[in-house]
């Protein structure tokens, strides 16, 4: 088993993230479930609340990818979170864009997000597992079943009756995830705090 040295600036650098990430993930988690509630309102036609509301659900993961990049220590981790925060702009405005062509490519367009998104969130967590982060199953869980669930999207949407009605499940599931995960941090910073006092 190969041994990793850890340099005063790494640990700190690390401990910055892991003091950051319980209220990230919260307040991440906390406005999928509301905008799940307001999008599960809102989605009888796809009209410009509908589409100001679909845009904003990837601006809303751009934005967090942006503050955990910031907080994140250089290496691998952090280019995947960049990767992430660059590829939900982009989805933002695809999704923008195919709300004016109604269900089908909307749902295309969150199916393909969620897929390749979901597999960058498995990654992070597969990077994150560890003394310092905990073990991180809800992140893993949560992008698995997202990368999955792009798939079924896009499935649907090729079918004869796509409907937005499962965003909001999707975006309450993630939100549930998320607020798990801070939970689980916050309960792992507490620990750590106790035993280096």
């Amino acid at each position: 088993m190969s041994t990793q040295t850890v340099t005063p600036a790494a640990d700190t650098a690390a401990r910055g993230t892991r003091s950051s990430l319980p209220a990230l993930y919260l307040g991440r988690g906390v406005l999928a479930v509301v905008w799940a509630l307001a999008f599960a309102g809102a989605h009888a036609e796809v009209d410009a609340v509908a589409i100001t509301l679909l845009v904003a659900y990837p601006l809303i993961d751009a934005v967090s990818s942006l503050v955990d990049h910031r907080a994140a220590s250089d290496g691998p981790e952090r280019r995947v979170i960049a990767f992430n925060g660059v590829l939900s702009t982009l989805a933002a405005l695809a999704v923008g864009s195919a709300g004016v062509g109604g269900e089908a490519p909307v749902l295309h367009v969150f199916g393909a997000w969620a897929v390749v998104s979901g597999a960058a969130q498995v990654l992070v967590g597969l990077r994150r597992r560890g003394p310092e982060f905990g073990r991180q199953w809800p992140t893993l869980i949560s992008g698995g079943l997202s990368f999955v669930v792009g798939v079924f999207y896009n499935i649907q949407a090729a079918g004869d009756a796509p409907s937005l009605d499962v965003l909001s499940v999707y975006a309450t599931g993630g939100g549930v995830f998320f607020i798990v995960q801070a939970l689980l941090l916050a309960w792992k910073n507490r620990r750590l705090n106790t035993r280096t006092v």
